[in-house]
């Protein structure tokens, strides 16, 4: 019983996180550091999104791989429902096949660390997930060769300098990549300090099994 209200309670903040993400990210972040516009590179759903591996690895602390998965599942379900009423079917497709990847991956890494130093799981889970979650998400969403998936965004495809500064130039779309990416890693150390703080809280309910 306290198992199902423990899981309900993550589902409900997976899914809190996952509308919140979908929302926030249709707002740029208007703010210029060091001669870069971030509003061409990032939206502010990119600091909300990350905190759903905090949640997948307070899940997995608690209750084992299993249950982590059913919250992951619950708001891969959530999170393409909204993105088919809210964007492109690209964009759904790609959304939710980088999340739950993404997710599932930060399951898998999580489990295998898990008896290790105590910030090593989460943050190694998060980080290799997120860069799981990152590729394949700008890549399915905006890379020429998926177009199969649904017409290609030619504003994406651009050349342009990487991340408005550098010499070199590559299509939009991967320093959108690269900017979201350096926010997860940044956002991922950060939430440190919240599993950090609730490990004597969420204490484990069963041994998980390293698999």
């Amino acid at each position: 019983m306290l198992t199902t209200r423990y899981t309900v309670a993550y589902v409900a903040l997976m899914t809190l996180v996952v509308v919140a993400s979908n929302f926030l990210v249709q707002f740029p972040l208007n703010v210029e550091v060091a001669g870069i516009n971030l509003a061409d590179i990032l939206t502010w759903g990119a600091f909300s999104y990350p905190v759903a591996f905090l949640i997948t690895d307070l899940t997995n602390r608690q209750f084992g791989p299993q249950a982590a998965r059913k919250v992951v599942f619950a708001g891969f379900v959530v999170g393409v429902t909204l993105s088919f009423f809210t964007s492109v079917p690209r964009i759904a497709i790609a959304s939710g096949s980088a999340y739950l990847a993404g997710q599932l991956l930060d399951i898998a890494v999580f489990n295998r660390l898990r008896r290790q130093a105590w910030w090593r799981a989460p943050l190694l889970g998060s980080l290799v997930g997120s860069a799981l979650d990152t590729v394949m998400f700008f890549s399915l969403s905006f890379a020429a060769f998926f177009v199969f998936l649904g017409p290609n965004e030619p504003f994406a495809l651009e050349a342009a300098p990487v991340l408005g500064i550098f010499a070199a130039e590559a299509p939009r779309w991967i320093s959108w990549a690269i900017g979201d990416f350096a926010v997860k890693m940044i956002v991922g150390l950060v939430m440190l300090l919240p599993y950090g703080a609730l490990m004597n809280v969420l204490r484990p309910m069963q041994p998980a099994r390293v698999s």
